[in-house]
């Protein structure tokens, strides 16, 4: 039986415009080969940021690269797990510190989430010492996504992407350096460690454990779980929850990963349409943001390969007294998930603020 070869070939581009350089990609071979599939990069105009694109491209075996000058090197090479002997692959990105007191690096992995091909990230220092492991990243959720890593890089020369399986879920690393200072943060507000993300993403949203009241308004969890909802309306989410007293305004909040940003999730109280949800979506520079075209369409549609916030107000009329039943659907007709569902009921309390207009 004749041995596999893969081809492959990594595509790198910066934010900023660079000199162009050649970037070279030996066949991938078996680990057990010492056969390792190298992109170079030269010493080329500064740049704070770095797009890389970790695909692979079977049917090119060089191609020209733009990268920061900070981003020296990325290798591609076929290994094992240590535990397990099953097979692994390693994206290595080789850097250098660039111009300036810059001492933490932002790493966004875009990857598709699948159960049994959850990368992780590991850096390393000059002296081969492991600096930081970010363990499996991604839920699982058999989606294109993204996770976001902060990394100290005293030291640190060398980032591994570490993958089970032939790394083809691998989709590309979007890089840039952090500046540090003070943040205020409120003494009545839990406190959660947020990673500040580029391109005006919003942070992660908190499911309480329990019920939570605060000025009038219940906050109220229907599920902090990740729920796969899938194209089809019977594969829908649904939620029950119980309402005492009808509230003056009501707003459900969930966060969403891979929707279609024109084409949101749908809601569905008690039977009645309420229509989409509304995204807070980021810069469209955000290389989150996918194209998908189909034959004889003439339009390409985004998906948003990450999760982004949805909200919608619940008209008050569509909620009862006693148990209420909502759906949450896919809406693009595609696959998505949901996570941190939850409700928010305002009603009246002793300091209100509202007014009484006359009537004509």
């Amino acid at each position: 039986m004749g041995r596999r070869v893969v081809a492959c070939a990594l595509m790198v581009w910066a934010s900023s415009a660079v000199q162009a350089q050649e970037a070279f990609s030996d066949a991938l071979l078996p680990a057990s080969d010492a056969a390792v599939p190298t992109s170079e990069f030269g010493a080329t105009a500064g740049s704070p940021s770095a797009w890389l694109d970790l695909r692979q491209h079977a049917n090119a075996s060089s191609t020209t690269q733009n990268a920061p000058a900070w981003v020296q090197a990325v290798k591609l090479t076929a290994a094992s797990d240590q535990n397990t002997g099953a097979p692994r692959t390693v994206f290595r990105i080789q850097l250098a510190q660039p111009p300036g007191d810059y001492r933490v690096l932002f790493f966004r992995l875009f990857f598709d989430d699948q159960p049994a091909a959850r990368p992780e990230i590991v850096a390393w220092d000059e002296s081969g010492s492991q600096v930081l492991r970010s363990g499996e990243l991604g839920a699982g959720i058999t989606l294109p996504s993204s996770e976001s890593v902060l990394i100290p890089m005293h030291g640190v020369s060398l980032i591994d992407i570490s993958v089970p399986g032939d790394g083809t879920t691998v989709r590309g690393a979007y890089l840039d350096w952090m500046t540090s200072g003070e943040v205020a943060h409120p003494l009545t507000a839990e406190h959660r460690d947020v990673i500040p993300e580029p391109f005006s993403a919003m942070p992660p949203l908190h499911s309480p454990g329990q019920d939570l009241e605060k000025f009038g308004t219940v906050t109220a969890t229907l599920s902090a779980e990740t729920i796969h909802v899938g194209a089809d309306t019977q594969d829908s989410a649904v939620f029950e929850f119980g309402v005492e007293t009808r509230p003056l305004l009501a707003v459900l909040t969930f966060e969403v990963a891979s929707p279609q940003v024109d084409a949101p999730p749908q809601v569905y109280l008690n039977g009645e349409e309420l229509g989409s949800v509304s995204l807070a979506l980021p810069e469209l520079a955000d290389p989150g943001y996918r194209g998908e075209t189909k034959g004889l369409t003439k339009q390409m549609r985004f998906r948003y390969t990450g999760w982004l916030r949805a909200q919608k107000i619940v008209p008050v009329d569509n909620v009862k007294v006693g148990t209420n039943s909502l759906v949450i659907s896919s809406g693009g007709g595609a696959p998505i998930a949901i996570r941190s569902t939850q409700i928010q009921l305002k009603y009246l309390w002793e300091k209100s603020d509202y007014i009484l207009l006359p009537t004509r």
